[in-house]
């Protein structure tokens, strides 16, 4: 009797963990599908299913067809896809160095290299911007510098597609530094000491020791930086060009300037395919990951 109700007392708390665990993240999956995944649906139903002249909604692709085949469409898809490439590896070139410093330096200076890479993050966007457009921008404080010098005037990258790469490299940075140090963190000195032991030099241990032991640590930091990069709005529509634009820009355009809700929405759900592809890679690879471990 003893025996058989031991099972049974074995297996209760872990029931009860489960239904504690399913309570803590209800909240969170709710506020999901109603904050993201319904919104997500609506505009997919909507560009589906539109309402035709009669009133009656039926199933149509003519906005995608449309976006497909117009070459300003496809220009601002082609120029935001440029840029978050761009951004996604400038920040990887930038922000891993800093992050391989600050984790493996100790003392004064490395607190200050850490505060002036962090320090991007509490400055709004749109003071950016206005900050950029005085620096880099036309008659800003470069071109007064050089002016002041009997130098040339150097091409402002202010309204090109290289004004939003800057900016968002720039705004991002804080988060790509702190992501990677954390990583790096993961990475216990005793297996870097022991290869320096044996002779390895600093661009061997990045190869052998480092880098392999980063790919999840990359993989986030670059799947928050292209969500994040895919649907900017501030800074490039106050520092890109007006046209090629990003798809944050031509979606706000389209739906208030040319008041065309379809299109708009069409934009949206296109812009997020593309990030659901990148998303779906990225949980797939942690997914694997994690069976890896057991």
């Amino acid at each position: 009797m003893l025996s058989s109700t031991l099972p049974a007392r074995a297996r209760a708390p872990a029931y009860g963990g489960a239904i504690i665990g399913l309570a803590l993240v209800a909240m969170p999956v709710l506020l999901l599908g109603w904050l993201i995944l319904y919104p997500i649906l609506a505009a997919i139903v909507e560009t589906m299913f539109p309402v035709g002249a009669d009133g009656a909604r039926g199933f149509s692709l003519a906005s995608y067809r449309f976006f497909f085949s117009d070459d300003y469409s496809l220009a601002n898809l082609r120029v935001t896809l440029w840029t978050t490439c761009v951004c996604g590896l400038l920040l990887v070139l930038v922000g891993l160095p800093i992050a391989l410093y600050l984790r493996f330096s100790r003392g004064r200076f490395a607190s200050y290299v850490q505060a002036l890479a962090i320090f991007p993050m509490f400055v709004p966007s749109i003071i950016l911007s206005y900050a950029l457009i005085r620096t880099i921008g036309p008659n800003g404080t470069v071109d007064l510098v050089l002016n002041a010098l009997g130098l040339p005037k150097l091409p402002t990258p202010y309204l090109t597609p290289w004004g939003p790469v800057i900016g968002l490299v720039w705004d991002n940075l804080p988060l790509t530094v702190l992501m990677l140090t954390a990583g790096l963190g993961q990475i216990s000195n005793a297996s870097v000491e022991a290869a320096r032991d044996v002779g390895a030099g600093p661009l061997r241990v990045l190869v052998s020791i480092i880098l392999p032991r980063m790919g999840n640590s990359l993989l986030v930091t670059l799947s928050f930086a292209v969500l994040g990069i895919f649907s900017a709005f501030t800074l490039p529509y106050v520092l890109g060009p007006a046209s090629p634009e990003m798809m944050g820009p031509f979606m706000e355009r389209t739906f208030s300037d040319n008041n065309d809700p379809l299109n708009a929405l069409t934009q949206a759900v296109i812009s997020f395919g593309f990030c659901l592809v990148f998303g779906l890679f990225y949980v797939r690879s942690i997914a694997r990951n994690r069976e890896s471990r057991r």
